[in-house]
C-alpha cells in the first residue's frame, strides 16, 4: 500500500506492507486524515520527542532509525476483521476511533509507531472495541477532525471552569481553535483570543470567541484585564494585591513554543489558572517567582478520555460544534510532505486533510 513515510527526517512516498489486523483487531481503508500541529513538531524534533517519551514513561516510544507512519485524526472505512472479533459493524461502514491498539500488552500508538501505521496510509489496523460508526451522513473530512477538537474539549473540562471566569486562549491554531470551540459548546463568555495571523483571527471569531486580539497592536493580557474588571468583588484579601479586582483569569497556552509559559506567568493575573494545552517538544523555562508571588496554578493537559472523544464526535455531527471551516485542503500522500510546509504559514491553512486514496 502507499503512505508517506518518515524517514531520516523527512516525508517520502513509499509502497509498504498492509498491516495484519491481530485478535480483536480490524483492519480499514483510511478516508481522511488530520495533519496535526504534533506531527509538524515530530519531523522536526523526532529524537527529543523520543527521549522525552522514554523519560517520563509516555507512549510515543519510536526507533527513528526504521520508518513511521504518521497520521492519528482520521476517518475510514472497515474492510476485514482479524480473529475474535464480534463484527458488529459491517465491512463499508465508515467510522472513527482514538488513534491507539489496546492489546494484552498494553496500550499502543496509532501513527507515533514503528509498527502501527496512521493515516497517511492507504490502510490501517485498529482496535475494534473503539470504533464509533460516523453518524448523521457526516462528511469524512469532518469526522476526521473529532480527534483534534476532542482535544480542545478535553483540555477545557480539565480547566475547571466556573461562571465568573474569563478565559483567554493565547494562540489560535487549530489547538486554540478547538479550544475556543469547546469554550463556547459550554457558554462561557466572553472569550478573548489572542493570535499574530489575520487569517487565524478570523477562524477564532468563526469558531466563538467574543474579542481578538493582534499582540503587535496591543498586550493581549493588559487587552483582557480591562474586559475582567469586576466592580462588584470584595476588597482585595491582602494589602498588597493593589489594582482594580477582576473577574478570575483561566489562559489556555496553545502555541507550543518554548517561552510562551514563561512569558503568560508573567503576564497574567494574579490567582490565574493556566492550562497548557500546546506540545512543546523542547526544553523550557520558567521563572517560578512569578509563579509563588500570584499564586498561579499551572495545568498540563494531553488528549483525551474514550467519552470526551465520543461526545465530540456527537457534538460535531449534531452542528454543535462548527468545523467546517477549519479545513483548508486536501491532498493525496504525495502532497503531504508539501502540505507540512505549506502548513508553516498561519494565513494559507488551518487544517489539511491526507486522502491517500486519491492523487
Amino acid at each position: 500500500m502507499r503512505a508517506a513515510v518518515m524517514r531520516n527526517k523527512k516525508l517520502v512516498v513509499d509502497n509498504i506492507p498492509v498491516p495484519t489486523p491481530g485478535p480483536g483487531e480490524v483492519l480499514v481503508k483510511t478516508l481522511a486524515c488530520g495533519i496535526c500541529g504534533s506531527d509538524l513538531h515530530a519531523l522536526k524534533f523526532a529524537e527529543k520527542l523520543v527521549e522525552g517519551a522514554r523519560r517520563s514513561g509516555g507512549v510515543f516510544v519510536m526507533d527513528l532509525n526504521r520508518d513511521v507512519v504518521m497520521g492519528h485524526e482520521f476517518c475510514f472505512e472497515i474492510v476485514d476483521y482479524g480473529p475474535g472479533t464480534q463484527r458488529k459493524l459491517k465491512p463499508g461502514t465508515r467510522a472513527t476511533c482514538m488513534p491507539v491498539l489496546v492489546r494484552s500488552t498494553g496500550v499502543e500508538t496509532v501513527g507515533y509507531s514503528n509498527d502501527n501505521p496512521g493515516g497517511y496510509a492507504e490502510m490501517m489496523r485498529l482496535t475494534e472495541g473503539l470504533l464509533l460508526e460516523v453518524p448523521n451522513g457526516l462528511p469524512s473530512e469532518h469526522a476526521a477532525l473529532t480527534e483534534p477538537m476532542a482535544v480542545g474539549y478535553h483540555a477545557v473540562q480539565k480547566a475547571r471552569l466556573e461562571k465568573r471566569d474569563i478565559p483567554l486562549v493565547i494562540g489560535c491554531g487549530p489547538v486554540g481553535l478547538s479550544v475556543i470551540a469547546a469554550l463556547k459548546l459550554k457558554g462561557i463568555a466572553p472569550i478573548v483570543a489572542a493570535d499574530f495571523s489575520p487569517r487565524r483571527r478570523e477562524l477564532a471569531i468563526k469558531m466563538g470567541a467574543d474579542a481578538v486580539i493582534d499582540p503587535k497592536e496591543k498586550s493581549p493580557y493588559e487587552s483582557f484585564k480591562q474586559m475582567a474588571v469586576d466592580p462588584t468583588a470584595p476588597p482585595p484579601a491582602a494589602p498588597w494585591m493593589t489594582g482594580p479586582q477582576l473577574r478570575p483569569a483561566v489562559i489556555f497556552e496553545c502555541v507550543g513554543v518554548p517561552g510562551v509559559i514563561d512569558q503568560i506567568m508573567l503576564n497574567a493575573p494574579r490567582d490565574t489558572r493556566i492550562v497548557i494545552v500546546g506540545v512543546c517538544m523542547e526544553r523550557d523555562h520558567i521563572e517560578p517567582m512569578f509563579g509563588i508571588n500570584k499564586e498561579l496554578n499551572l495545568q498540563f493537559v494531553l488528549g483525551y478520555t474514550g467519552e470526551e472523544f465520543a461526545t465530540t464526535l456527537h457534538n460535531i455531527a449534531e452542528g454543535k460544534v462548527p468545523v467546517t471551516p477549519l479545513v483548508t485542503g486536501k491532498v493525496g500522500v504525495e502532497g503531504v510532505a508539501k502540505a507540512f510546509e505549506d502548513l508553516g504559514s498561519p494565513e494559507h491553512h488551518a487544517k489539511i486533510i491526507v486522502e491517500p486514496w486519491h492523487s
